[in-house]
């Protein structure tokens, strides 16, 4: 299991302070959709100024018609990232031409499907979906397989039930991490470490707990040995 820190501070500065804070320790960083729109290509490359062998996680869950999404995909390739995902709700094919487009290259970041976001209630997912989310995070996982990619974001609570439907090397990475009990805050499906342990997680997603401590790399630190 590896670490992701999520880097959802206001501004670019107070990202940058935290990773400063972390830069000795081995994990990935996750640049979500606010802190790309905000900062850019120039952001990343200031993350690897501060280290290197940092991994970052590109957090833009891409979503369109399936030539759009693969044109999106090769574009990240120029960004030099290590990982980044799509939404399994844009289909199979769209999926597959992600894969696809992303052959030609030697060596590619991980790529991964959004199946149901950890935010959604159980009711707030079957208004949308018409249906539950276990068995409709089961089929995205197995169209995402089927399509070629590496694996999927989905909560702790659907890991198990989908490494057994695919193979015990499809990733899975769960946000909403509260490693020692913390307020679930706006996410509805959380789980600690011991949970996502216990459920075959490859990446957790930690965000709130480390950048509003007082002493970031201290947490870090102390999930690090946890997991």
């Amino acid at each position: 299991m590896e670490l992701c820190v999520a880097l959802d501070l206001p501004t670019k500065e107070k990202n940058l302070d935290l990773i400063r804070k972390i830069k000795n320790y081995n994990v990935w960083l996750k640049v979500g959709l606010r802190t790309y729109i905000r900062d850019g290509e120039d952001f990343l490359l200031e993350i690897k100024k501060i280290n290197p062998d940092f991994k970052i996680f590109l957090d833009l869950k891409l979503y369109d018609i399936p030539n759009t999404m693969a044109d999106a995909s090769e574009s990240i390739m120029g960004l030099g990232v290590d990982m980044f995902n799509v939404h399994a709700s844009a289909g199979k094919r769209a999926m597959s031409e992600v894969m696809n487009r992303l052959e030609k290259y030697e060596t590619r970041p991980i790529v991964l499907a959004v199946t149901a976001l950890t935010s959604f209630s159980e009711e707030e997912f079957g208004a949308v979906y018409e249906k539950d989310i276990a068995s409709k995070a089961d089929q995205f996982a197995k169209d995402a397989m089927d399509s070629g990619l590496d694996g999927v974001v989905c909560s702790a609570f659907e890991s198990k039930s989908i490494k057994n439907i695919t193979s015990e090397t499809f990733m899975t990475l769960t946000p909403g991490i509260r490693p020692f009990g913390e307020d679930a805050g706006d996410q509805k499906r959380v789980a600690d470490i011991s949970f996502a342990k216990n459920a075959l997680v490859d990446f957790i997603v930690v965000g709130r707990p480390i950048y509003q401590s007082e002493n970031p790399a201290d947490v870090v630190k102390r999930i690090l040995e946890k997991i």
